[in-house]
C-alpha cells in the first residue's frame, strides 16, 4: 500500500491495527473522537474489539484486564480523559502489564477548550497518578510520525511491560497529511506466556501467573520499585529520541520545541537564516526519556549564548531544559495556552529580543 491521504486521528487507528493491536476500548472526547469513530467501523473489519465504557475511568480498567491477558490493547483521550484515566495508568503500570495510551491535547486546565495544546507535559512525563512511575512518552510532529511512532509503541510497550504514551496535540488530531504504514514496524509479541494471566496456556503451567499490584511488606513493595526504577533508567539509556536541526555551524540561539510546534520554529529558523541570524533546534520526540545528553552537548557550542524554549503551554518544559542546560546559558521561554498557535514571525520576534 503507498501513501494515502488521512486525518491524524484516523491514521492514529489505523496504525494501530497494521501493528497487530486488535483490541481498542474508549470514550470519546474533542478533538480526538474521530479515532473512536474511524474504528468503530474498521475493527470489525479486520476482526478486532472496540468497546465504548461509560467512562475514562472504566476504560482504563478494561485496558488493564485486557493488558493482564496479554492482549495488545490501546485507547485514546484527551486532556481531561486521560486526567480520569490516571488511577488506571498507575494500577497498569505498577502491574507491569503493556499497553499504549494517546493524548490528543486540549487547552486547559479545568474543561478548558477544544483547540490545540501541550499543556499536558508535565502530566505525561512526571507521572499524572500516584506512586513512582513512569511512562515511555513519544511526541509526534506530523502525522507520518504519529503512524510510526504508533506502530513502534506496541513493541516498546512489551519490550519494557510498561505503558507508552503518544503525546500529540489537537493539531496532530485534526489536519490531514498523505501516510503510508510501514510494515517492518510491526513485531509479534514475545514472552507473554511468562507472565500474563492467560487462561488455559496458565493451566497447563505447574506455577500459575500472577499479576497483582499489592504489596503490603514495605521491604517487598521498596524492591518492587527499585525494579521499577531500574526500567526507566533502562529507557533513558537506550530509547532516547530527537531531531536535531540546524545545529551543525555556529548559532547565537538554541531552540527547543516539541510536536507540531517545532514545525513552526523550523520555519521561523529557515526565515532568520535568510536575514543573517543563526539559530539551531533540538526537538524531543520522546519526552520521556528527555534528551538531556544532545542539549547539553547543544549549548556547549561557543556561539551559543541562549536557550529559548517554545511550546503552547506556560512553560512546562522549561524545566527539563534547564536541568539539561546545567545552568551554562540563560533559558527563555515563549508560548501560548489557550488553543492559539504562535506564528513563525512572533517566534522570530522572540530570538531578536535574546539576540539583542
Amino acid at each position: 500500500m503507498g501513501k494515502v491521504l488521512m486525518k491524524g486521528n484516523e491514521a492514529i487507528g489505523e496504525a494501530a491495527i497494521r501493528a497487530g493491536c486488535l483490541n481498542y476500548f474508549a470514550y470519546p472526547i474533542t478533538p480526538q473522537s474521530e479515532v473512536a469513530e474511524y474504528l468503530s467501523r474498521r475493527l470489525p473489519e479486520a476482526g478486532g474489539v472496540f468497546l465504548q465504557g461509560e467512562s475514562e475511568v472504566a476504560v482504563s480498567y478494561m485496558i488493564f484486564g485486557a493488558a493482564a491477558c496479554g492482549e495488545r490493547v490501546f485507547t485514546t483521550s484527551s486532556s481531561p480523559g486521560i486526567s480520569l484515566m490516571s488511577e488506571g495508568i498507575s494500577y497498569i503500570t505498577a502491574a507491569q502489564c503493556p499497553a499504549v495510551f494517546v493524548n490528543i491535547m486540549r487547552g486547559g486546565p479545568g474543561l478548558g477548550g477544544i483547540l490545540p495544546s501541550q499543556a499536558d507535559y508535565m502530566q505525561s512525563v512526571k507521572g499524572g497518578g500516584h506512586g513512582d512511575y513512569k511512562l515511555l512518552v513519544m511526541a509526534p510532529a506530523s502525522v507520518q510520525e504519529a503512524v510510526e511512532m504508533m506502530m513502534g509503541a506496541f513493541a516498546l510497550a512489551e519490550k519494557y511491560r510498561n505503558p507508552v504514551m503518544i503525546l500529540g496535540d489537537g493539531l496532530i488530531g485534526q489536519m490531514m497529511e498523505p501516510v503510508e504504514f510501514p510494515d517492518s514496524l510491526k513485531a509479534e509479541p514475545t514472552n507473554k506466556d511468562d507472565w500474563a494471566t492467560n487462561g488455559m496456556a496458565t493451566r497447563n503451567r505447574k506455577r500459575r501467573n500472577l499479576v497483582k499490584t499489592l504489596y503490603l511488606d514495605p521491604e517487598e513493595l521498596n524492591s518492587h520499585n527499585l525494579m521499577l526504577k531500574a526500567k526507566y533508567e533502562q529507557m533513558e539509556r537506550e530509547e532516547v529520541r530527537y531531531e536535531a536541526y540546524n545545529v551543525d555551524g555556529d548559532y547565537r540561539v538554541l531552540i527547543v520545541s516539541y510536536g507540531t510546534m517545532s514545525r513552526v520554529c523550523r520555519t521561523a529558523i529557515d526565515n532568520l537564516k535568510e536575514q543573517g541570524f543563526e539559530v539551531g533546534m533540538i526537538r524531543p520526540q520522546t519526552v520521556f526519556p528527555f534528551p538531556k545528553t544532545a542539549i547539553y552537548a547543544a549549548v556547549d557550542r561557543q556561539s551559543c549564548r541562549a536557550v529559548l524554549c517554545v511550546e503552547m503551554s506556560m512553560g512546562q518544559m522549561v524545566e527539563d531544559v534547564e536541568r539539561s542546560v546545567s545552568g551554562r546559558r540563560p533559558v527563555h521561554w515563549y508560548g501560548k495556552c489557550g488553543g492559539e498557535v504562535p506564528t513563525p514571525e512572533e517566534v522570530m520576534e522572540e530570538v531578536r529580543k535574546i539576540v539583542k
